[in-house]
């Protein structure tokens, strides 16, 4: 009988890589870190390349804490909004409740909610709009309800609201999309969505981190962090243009999705925040980078510090920042519940 030794011998190999990878993958599944004990597991190359972007270049530092941390008293603090007619007052959200600061960090007054804030904003006449899950409540000075808006739906969650003139904008990142209302709560249209006529590519919202603002110039920016920039449209939800790229480096934003918020100072330019590796930065009316408000050591520390490749890995401690009319730049750490002020201490 002829014998088909290269079968024979193709089956014993076969068998033999396939018990080779058994036994491999049985080592590495012994060797699986379950809880992080055992750390991130990579070299040490990656280690120190964190290191060093926590460490801002001193010449970068153009701002300087004033003062001493405000502690906001909540336990999980979400927003926080500078009013323009009222010089040096500003807002935070948190627990189920709105707190109302002087410039000192004396609390003036407290809005009691039924559920918790995710955002807030004020408008120039003093009404403040709030922002729960998936409706928007409305307080004027006195924190009497003046009005509740319609749901958006169970999927809702409402990250950020903008008032300018007659339209209130809110974002809603559990919709991926911009709602634009009236005064009076009714909807006006949407913007945002995925549009391959129009150039619009969707908004990428992998976690709760979803901000706009209207620019001087009547353009409504809203941030989108998937794609890390910030895009600018017309109320009408056409896409101007937009700015930003992914990159660790400063003047980048970094991890899986950044900025998380931003504000926009008198002069257009813009402050962002960044989760993860927490940094604050400012930008030019034009999106160039042109300092660093506070870097990790000085927001958290520089041992708190990671970058973010998947939006589990942070989908919660993304810090809020807000301007007052003296240009002071206003950071909550939602993490310890205070509220950090910032001057500018040079130019570049």
């Amino acid at each position: 009988m002829k014998k088909n030794f290269g079968t024979l011998n193709v089956r014993i190999l076969s068998f033999g890589v396939i018990a080779v990878a058994l036994v491999t993958a049985v080592v590495a599944l012994l060797r699986l870190d379950y809880i992080g004990e055992k750390g991130s597991g990579l070299g040490k190359e990656f280690i120190y390349d964190i290191e060093s972007l926590t460490k801002i270049d001193p010449e970068l530092l153009i701002y300087q804490e004033s003062g001493g941390a405000i502690s906001t008293g909540f336990t999980q603090s979400s927003a926080i909004a500078a009013q323009k007619n009222s010089p040096g007052r500003f807002y935070v959200a948190g627990d189920s409740a709105v707190k109302i600061f002087s410039e000192q960090g004396e609390m003036l007054d407290r809005i009691n909610l039924e559920t918790p804030p995710g955002c807030l904003a004020v408008g120039n006449d003093g009404l403040i709009y709030v922002g729960l899950k998936e409706h928007v409540e409305i307080f004027n000075g006195q924190s009497n309800r003046l009005a509740r808006w319609p749901g958006l739906g169970a999927q809702a969650v409402l990250t950020s609201i903008a008032v300018y003139k007659e339209n209130v904008f809110v974002a809603d990142a559990g919709n991926r999309v911009v709602v634009r209302y009236d005064k009076a709560g009714n909807i006006v249209n949407y913007i945002g969505t995925k549009d391959e006529e129009k150039g619009i590519q969707g908004f990428v919202v992998p976690s709760p981190y979803f901000d706009l603002a209207v620019a001087g110039d009547g353009l409504l920016r809203v941030v989108n962090p998937g794609r890390h920039r910030i895009e600018a449209y017309t109320f009408n939800g056409d896409l101007e243009f937009w700015w930003g790229k992914a990159s660790a480096h400063i003047e980048g934003f970094c991890g899986c999705c950044n900025p998380v918020n931003f504000a926009i100072l008198d002069d257009d330019s813009f402050i962002t925040c960044e989760k993860g590796l927490k940094r604050v930065k400012l930008y030019d009316a034009d999106g160039v980078f042109v300092g660093v408000v506070a870097g990790p050591e000085q927001l958290t520390g520089a041992g708190q510090a990671r970058i973010c490749d998947l939006p589990a890995q942070c989908r919660a401690g993304g810090f809020d920042v807000a301007v007052n009319t003296e240009g002071r730049v206003l950071v909550l750490d939602t993490i310890e519940n205070t509220v950090r002020v910032f001057n500018r201490i040079k130019t570049r």
